[in-house]
């Protein structure tokens, strides 16, 4: 094994060996793995919100639950003991358990915000400012784990179309759900037909005069019931919480990979299976030609499952309906859409999408240089080049986020102790000689998977390559196989040493 370089280093131990940004699902799961796998780093969580969650606590509109099982879309080291998809509610208290059990909280700092963070190679450290309630702090540490998830929190993806503030009622976007909204016996229009939709309108037909979901084109949905007798089978044996969770979970994963090969290896047999459940649904004269028809194979957008298939069950009662077309302005009264069709409402919802960030919207400098992270080489979709010492999460398109973030967790802390190994202080991908002309690819294939989120946001986000290390997989079960034995000492890790001592 060759030995590090050895450069100039800070002569003060940082405020921290690790900070990990983020208090959701992923870095809640880096906390447990620092812990449970390296108690001798000194760690914190920084989060914005004044409470963790991530996601669950951004998102509170009616219905918010999961759009995959918690039996992967939950921890690996934590059994799921509900049903398979859950409210926001049951997560963030499996969530809360989790932390407690596992004593995180007091790593845990709520309400600080990020602003910047800074390499000093001299020092060999990030040094990281946030804002609190308090003021602005400097916080420096060895290590960046970046757990902010993917999409930024304080807006959702808003298009503006003409005769936007004609409108007379409220206009709503999913992501900035009011707390003191009343839909009840209201006509809302719903735009959009993605997994938000999927999970808000069943929720709010509930109550509601009336909805409208309105797209431009159709979106696969899979309906499966909310449990399932093997399920049931199952918790009849009485088994230990932990076998019980690690059999459905396998279970759901296998179910999982059928779906994605089928996706890939017979598009059109999977899609007829998808409509045909749809037509099944809602009844042998409903229009699913028009409706629920996408002209894309499955799975190159999000296949959002609907829990006993409430939507369709919405839109056979006549709670709600779907109409094809597309807006051409807002009106007083509500929407005029191209085909002179106008659709009336109370209440709008654009159920729109996302706005995709690169590692939180966070200003990045290396030694005093701006850092364009759309110019950085992923290295196995998980650290890059140009940022030392730094490791980010973003998990799965077409799995459950959770399973790539434990695999990064078991990875990240895995390439820390090899650093404590050789006595290196940091940590940096380089591209090979035999790297330098490989092709740029976006960080997702737009032929594999076109949301328009993603590809909205593939300009910010970091290039992949052709060949490993340099590939962003989106494949769990290649990663599974591949990520916890990846060769830490392949030549593109560059590791340098520093003398660090302790403040005297």
């Amino acid at each position: 094994m060759s030995q590090p370089t050895t450069t100039s280093a800070s002569k003060i131990t940082p405020d921290f060996d690790v900070l990990v940004i983020g208090a959701g699902i992923s870095g809640i799961d880096a906390a447990y793995h620092l812990t449970k796998t390296m108690p001798d780093q000194r760690f914190a969580v920084l989060d914005s919100k004044p409470d963790f969650g991530g996601t669950w606590r951004t998102h509170t509109f009616p219905g918010i639950r999961s759009d995959s099982d918690l039996f992967t879309f939950g921890f690996k080291w934590k059994p799921w003991t509900s049903v398979p998809i859950a409210t926001a509610e049951e997560i963030l208290a499996y969530l809360e358990e989790a932390i407690d059990e596992n004593e995180l909280r007091p790593h845990i700092r709520f309400g600080h915000t990020v602003e910047r963070a800074e390499w000093d190679s001299g020092a060999s450290v990030w040094n990281v400012t946030v804002t609190h309630s308090e003021g602005t702090q400097t916080l420096s540490c060895r290590f960046l784990w970046m757990c902010s998830g993917y999409y930024r929190h304080s807006e959702g993806y808003q298009p503006e179309w003409p005769g936007m503030a004609d409108f007379a009622g409220p206009i709503i976007h999913p992501q900035n759900w009011p707390d003191d909204l009343d839909h009840a016996g209201k006509r809302v229009i719903v735009i959009g037909s993605g997994a938000t939709a999927a999970t808000l309108i069943p929720a709010l037909a509930k109550t509601a005069s009336h909805v409208t979901m309105l797209q431009r084109s159709p979106t696969y949905f899979y309906p499966r019931p909310a449990t399932d007798e093997f399920i049931e089978t199952l918790r009849a044996l009485d088994l230990p919480e932990e076998w019980e969770h690690e059999v459905l979970r396998r279970k759901f994963l296998h179910e999982q990979q059928i779906v994605a090969r089928r996706s890939i290896e017979e598009p059109d047999a999977l899609a007829a299976d998808l409509i045909g459940a749809a037509q099944t649904y809602l009844g042998a004269d409903y229009d699913v030609a028009t409706h629920f028809t996408p002209t894309y194979r499955p799975w190159r957008q999000r296949l959002a499952v609907i829990p006993d298939g409430d939507l369709f069950v919405a839109i056979r009662s006549g709670k709600a309906s779907v109409v094809t077309d597309t807006i051409t302005r807002f009106t007083a009264e509500g929407l005029k859409l191209e085909s002179g069709d106008r659709l009336e409402a109370d209440i709008i919802v654009p159920a729109t999408g996302l706005v995709l960030n690169a590692l939180g919207d966070i200003a990045f400098t290396v030694d005093g240089a701006p850092v364009d992270i759309s110019q950085s080489w992923t290295h196995r979709g998980v650290m890059l080049t140009g940022l030392p010492n730094l490791a980010m999460v973003f998990g799965y398109l077409r799995s459950s986020w959770t399973l790539r973030a434990d695999l990064v967790s078991t990875y990240v802390c895995r390439l820390i102790a090899h650093m404590q190994e050789r006595q290196a202080t940091s940590v940096v991908p380089a591209l090979r000689s035999e790297d330098i002309d490989m092709p740029a690819r976006p960080w997702v294939d737009p032929e594999n998977f076109n949301a328009g989120y993603i590809l909205r946001g593939l300009d910010i986000m970091p290039k992949q390559g052709d060949r490993q290390p340099w590939v962003m997989t989106q494949d769990y079960f290649d990663d599974r196989e591949t990520l916890p034995v990846a060769d830490l000492e392949d030549g593109t890790l560059v590791y340098r040493r520093g003398e660090i001592r302790n403040a005297s």
